[in-house]
């Protein structure tokens, strides 16, 4: 796979992360797995590690584009941030030393059973019967009602489930926002601002990460374009393309319906898990 060819992905990496608050790793695992096939069974550990870098560096970019009042629903999460760090940095070290059947399936796994919860239980889609609706923070999609006595932000995680999120989502290269933006939609989040709280969320998960697949080689082979375990040529031409998207599209938010917004994440998801099971 080519340079420009990875740069054209990038956009849709871009995409992802200002849409879907994925940050690059459910497009970046399978594509990457795809480039480095010829490692045989160390190119899903390759994808992990180099997803954690392409979704750092676009968590902080779509980040800083965030407006303020948005970021606001994460204030006074400093235990929910820290347990974040903590199980990234656990995920990725576990990640460099299992094997790659492991990687490969328990990416496909977490993903199908995501999918199923999200068709399934009530929250993602369908809207439980509650007090009259108030008006959230609007980020430049159409705005949404959330009832009353929910509160649309980031306290809907529960700082406890910190750990095993920030763990999960290195390990398996995905970030966090297949768990953080389900939870926060339950919490009664618009898709716009969930998946918009779900970026700072995965800079926290991705920093660690980051840091440990660079400083622990693991079960990786040595390669030329390797530094730890992380492709960089391939990252590098990912944010490439990637990063002029995440600015254009915060300072210009696309008009989603609901509907059409939360469907294309589940659609993505689904997408993603195939892209690796067959690959």
């Amino acid at each position: 796979m080519t340079f420009f060819v990875l740069v054209l992905i990038g956009v849709l990496v871009g995409l992802t992360t200002v849409l879907f608050g994925f940050g690059g790793g459910f497009v970046t695992v399978p594509i990457i797995t795809v480039a480095d096939a010829a490692l045989g069974g160390d190119a899903v550990r390759v994808a992990t590690a180099t997803s954690a870098l392409v979704m750092l560096v676009n968590a902080a970019v779509a980040t800083a584009s965030t407006k303020r009042v948005v970021l606001r629903g994460l204030r006074g999460r400093t235990g929910l941030f820290a347990l974040l760090v903590l199980g990234g940095a656990v995920g990725a070290a576990a990640a460099r030393f299992a094997p790659d059947a492991l990687l490969r399936w328990g990416f496909v796994a977490y993903v199908g059973a995501t999918v199923v919860d999200l068709l399934v239980r009530p929250g993602f889609f369908r809207r439980e019967a509650g007090p009259r609706p108030r008006r959230e923070p609007s980020i430049g999609t159409r705005p949404t009602a959330v009832a009353s006595g929910s509160t649309p932000d980031g306290r809907g995680m529960r700082t406890v489930f910190g750990l095993p999120v920030g763990a999960v989502a290195a390990f398996l290269g995905v970030g966090g926002s297949v768990m953080t933006v389900p939870v926060m939609r339950r919490a009664g989040a618009s898709m716009p601002v969930a998946t918009a709280l779900a970026n700072p969320l995965t800079l926290a998960i991705a920093a660690p990460a980051v840091l440990v697949t660079l400083l622990v080689h693991g079960q990786v082979p040595d390669a030329p374009r390797l530094v730890g375990a992380v492709d960089v040529p391939a990252a590098v031409a990912l944010l490439l393309g990637a990063m002029p998207v995440i600015v254009l599209l915060r300072r210009r938010p696309p008009r989603i319906p609901e509907a059409v917004h939360a469907w294309g994440y589940v659609v993505l998801l689904g997408a993603a898990g195939v892209a690796v099971a067959v690959s």
